[in-house]
């Protein structure tokens, strides 16, 4: 039995923080319910920072490992893989806090209450936040945020390895130079349908510690003082059980930004009236006056205190150092051999790819004797590790990887060939100043490796970004800089060419398309992903991710970023042939779907479950995701949704039978008052490595398997 499940254990630690906070001062109390939560030795308590991220890696605290940024962990549509990666991270975690604690370390990013997964829809492409979220769909982002949750959270009975923490409530994805005053207006269908389910899952099934509010307005309401939104539907309707934090510095904006208050008492007053138990800031130091004037009633603060310190005993904070296992994890743990190797695994499971004219894998021993790998993002550390990252020992970039990968036998030429984003590479140069470097090393080069796309300088949280897009949105879908220019160089050089893509988005890559022989989605692939690609490139493992998000053609495609209105966004809604679909990725290995069987052609309360034989057919393994989309057959419905997925791994020649669980649910839908209802009537269930659709069969030249099913 895991703590989470252990009602009786944690009905035991809320009795005991109910008796520490009834020996408290007002002014302990306020003191507590801030992020910077300070000792009260009288009463055995030690300074914590409640302020920590752990979104691929323990975050900014030195030396951790740094995995894919959670979009690449997306790609690998593997639940099991994304549950190991959080368990390695709260190890890292807990050796990172025994370490610190012994050395009288209580600093900021210190902590054991991580505040991620980011579970938001990437329902935007521009949206420049979009990379930490796990891709634009529901069930996706439910189904790895929930295994995401159970890893970092743990399985011993007694105590939290660490506190995993679902954010930003809700409805949120930009734009972020609007965040602070921005009121998101969504309809009740597509609150339910996108924005909801994926929190859901979190508290329902993960059991999450804590959620985190958005800095937005949802339908007039400030995120972290919303009625809605942390009363009626995280307390009320699903039960939530555990703390809420505000987004940092949010709760000054409902006076500020929002101008729904007038002063800070009622900003405060609003956020914990309403279920904000803990403020990221200081603002909350105003509780003290609001107490005192009536305006927030004491038992809601003690309430409030209650949800905190019941967290700090989950994680074993007020026990003795012998009764928790997590507290015998020490440091060496950290970025050990094991880790290293989880990360690259992790990697090459998350890579995409998106394009192949039989050009990959490349052949070291098929005559190649010179490679060029050209672009801004070739020997980029930044460009591996995306934003919430911590500090890796060692990185390998996508040019270091392929030099290690060829050694002496192959001749590695490189160039920057431009800026990642500016007109020139150095300041007193003029424009185009490694164009000329750049065509010099296709004129030598077998076969050109170009390495683009973004990094976290340029899509990322609005004050994190460095550059002119300081807001952290893009402004379109295209290459920036320079980019787009090199790429037509490199087409008109003759060589063979691929395109390596580092980045946290959906780029509008229809040039590359068509011109050049390979596609590769890397994202930021973490301090391991050089190496990860260049296994990809040359061979050794087949790419066996899946995008978790639709490529569009350019932002003619797309209603304005402002409007959260669902309609004709992302897969489940367009209704247009994209770029490259959702749920696409090719692979090097010819892998089968056949003998698809349902145990039932009727969807009953039990649901359906349905079998299948996945056959490797070529002679190096490889591994496929099954995915299991539902079609409502009715007017004014969305597209098929995915309902299931399931990470096959093959050796060569291999055939696997797998089983996907479709419970009733699936077959539902909300509607228009977000209501959720299973009709009687007709369904269509699609089964196969990718999703139904035109543009799909065309790119892979498979078809997915569909069967019709009456729900009852």
């Amino acid at each position: 039995m895991r703590l989470v499940d252990n009602q009786e254990k944690i009905n035991a630690f809320r009795e005991r923080a109910r008796a520490l906070v009834a020996q408290m001062t007002l002014q302990e109390k306020v003191d507590q319910t801030l992020h910077k939560a300070p000792a009260i030795p009288r009463l055995g308590i030690k300074s914590y920072n409640w302020w920590n991220e752990a979104l691929h890696g323990v975050a900014r605290a030195g030396i951790a490992t740094v995995f894919p940024q959670a979009i690449g962990m997306a790609a690998s549509f593997d639940e099991e893989l994304l549950g190991e990666v959080a368990d390695a991270i709260a190890t890292e975690g807990r050796a990172k806090f025994n370490m610190q604690q012994a050395h009288g370390d209580t600093d900021i990013y210190k902590g054991l209450t991580f505040w991620s997964p980011n579970v938001n829809i990437f329902r935007d492409p521009r949206w420049g936040r979009g990379h930490e979220t796990y891709g634009e769909d529901p069930f996706l982002s439910g189904t790895l945020g929930v295994s995401f949750i159970n890893g970092l959270q743990g399985d011993d009975e007694n105590y939290l390895k660490s506190a995993a923490c679902a954010k930003h409530f809700a409805v949120h994805s930009g734009p972020e130079d609007l965040r602070h005053s921005f009121n998101a207006e969504v309809s009740q269908q597509d609150l339910y349908e996108t924005y909801l389910p994926a929190f859901k899952a979190c508290v329902e099934k993960g059991k999450v510690e804590a959620v985190m509010g958005a800095y937005n307005r949802t339908n007039g309401e400030p995120c972290c003082g919303s009625k809605t939104l942390l009363q009626d539907i995280l307390r009320d309707e699903w039960g939530f059980a555990g703390h809420v934090v505000s987004d940092c510095w949010a709760i000054k904006d409902f006076h500020e930004a929002h101008l729904v208050t007038s002063t800070p008492v009622e900003s405060v007053s609003m956020a914990m009236n309403n279920g904000c138990d803990l403020n990221c800031g200081n603002l909350f130091h105003y509780l003290k006056q609001a107490v005192e004037e009536g305006r927030v009633p004491e038992s809601r603060l003690d309430e409030a205190l209650v949800n905190l310190f019941t967290a700090r005993m989950k994680l074993g904070f007020f026990d003795e150092e012998t009764a928790n296992p997590y507290n015998t994890i020490t440091y060496d743990v950290v970025d050990s051999t094991a880790m290293r190797e989880l990360n690259l695994k992790t990697s090459l499971a998350s890579i995409v790819l998106l394009k192949n004219d039989g050009i990959l894998p490349l052949n070291k021993d098929g005559g190649i004797k010179t490679i060029g790998v050209i672009g801004p993002n070739a020997n980029s550390r930044a460009a591996l590790v995306g934003n919430y990252e911590g500090t890796a020992a060692r990185y390998i970039t996508v040019l270091e990887g392929i030099q290690d990968m060829v050694g002496d036998d192959i001749r590695v030429l490189t160039s920057e060939a431009c800026h990642l984003y500016k007109t020139k590479a150095s300041f007193l140069s003029e424009e185009n100043d490694r164009l000329s470097e750049m065509k010099e090393v296709c004129r030598l080069s077998d076969v050109i490796i170009a390495c683009m796309g973004l990094d976290a300088t340029l899509e990322g949280e609005e004050g994190d970004t460095g550059n002119e897009y300081g807001s952290g949105d893009k402004p379109n879908l295209d290459l920036p800089g320079r980019q787009q220019l090199v790429l037509e160089e490199i087409v008109k050089s003759g060589k063979p060419a691929i395109l390596i893509i580092l980045s946290g988005s959906a780029l509008a890559v229809n040039y590359a398309d068509r011109h050049f022989g390979a596609v590769v989605q890397g994202w930021y692939p973490g301090a391991q992903g050089g190496k990860a690609i260049a296994k990809i490139l040359f061979g050794e493992n087949s790419p066996e991710g899946k995008l978790p998000l639709t490529f569009y053609r350019g932002l003619e495609d797309l209603p304005e970023f402002t409007d959260y209105n669902m309609q004709n966004r992302t897969y489940r809604y367009m209704k247009f042939d994209p770029l490259y679909p959702f749920g696409y990725g090719l692979s090097y290995a010819d892998i089968t779907v056949d003998e698809v069987v349902a145990d039932s052609m009727t969807a009953g309360a039990e649901g359906i479950n349905i079998t299948v034989k996945v056959r490797n057919n070529s002679k190096m393994k490889a591994a496929e995701t099954i995915q299991a989309y539902v079609k409502i057959v009715r007017e004014d419905t969305p597209n098929a949704q995915l309902k299931g997925i399931k990470k096959v791994r093959l050796e060569a020649g291999e055939e696997k039978e797998v089983t996907i669980h479709l419970p009733r649910e699936s077959f539902g839908l909300y509607d228009v008052n977000g209501v959720f209802v299973v009709d009687s009537g007709e369904a269509e269930i699609y089964i196969g490595g990718q999703a139904p659709g035109r543009r799909s069969e065309e790119l892979t030249g498979k078809k997915v398997r569909v069967m019709k099913v009456n729900v009852v």
